[in-house]
């Protein structure tokens, strides 16, 4: 049921908003919609090679995606853009629930770990990555010596 646009995703949660200090809360909802809670969905399964980490990233394609590494973590940086010349070509919008902007997960994996370690493939709208697990390199154990006398 399509609803003027006084109103906003539901009508019950216009009737029920109190007012209350909320300038930070819903700022992802403002951007993402009312799926905002859903966004960037994760998996990290542990074996005893490596982790396997899957996110969900529908509606992306594999050139939107950007992998870093820095300081031992690794950032998942995915943006969006809507086209605006297809809002003309297509007539007059009246609701508009696609997003277009960005949004960014970081995993810490050891600063052992590096760009050439980790694999990622992407298909159906998931992430997949693989990340070995790597120790840290012991720091030998302080030893002292007996002073006889």
């Amino acid at each position: 049921m399509l609803l003027p646009s006084i109103f906003g995703e539901s009508l019950l949660d216009d009737w029920m908003d109190f007012p209350r200090m909320r300038d930070f809360d819903d700022i992802d909802k403002k951007l993402y919609g009312k799926h905002a809670a859903h966004m960037m969905k994760t998996d990290v399964h542990e074996h005893d090679t490596g982790y396997e980490i899957d996110i969900d990233l529908p509606g992306f394609k594999k050139d939107e995606i950007q992998l870093s590494l820095e300081n031992g973590y690794l950032i998942v940086d995915a943006a969006k853009g809507l086209d605006k010349d297809e809002k003309d070509k297509k007539g007059k919008l009246i609701r508009q629930e696609r997003y277009a902007g960005s949004m960014q997960r970081s995993f810490y994996v050891g600063e052992e770990v590096t760009e050439e370690d980790i694999k990622a493939k992407y298909e159906d709208g998931v992430l997949k990555l693989s990340v070995p697990k790597k120790e840290t390199p012991k720091v030998p154990e302080k030893k002292t010596i007996l002073i006889e006398g």
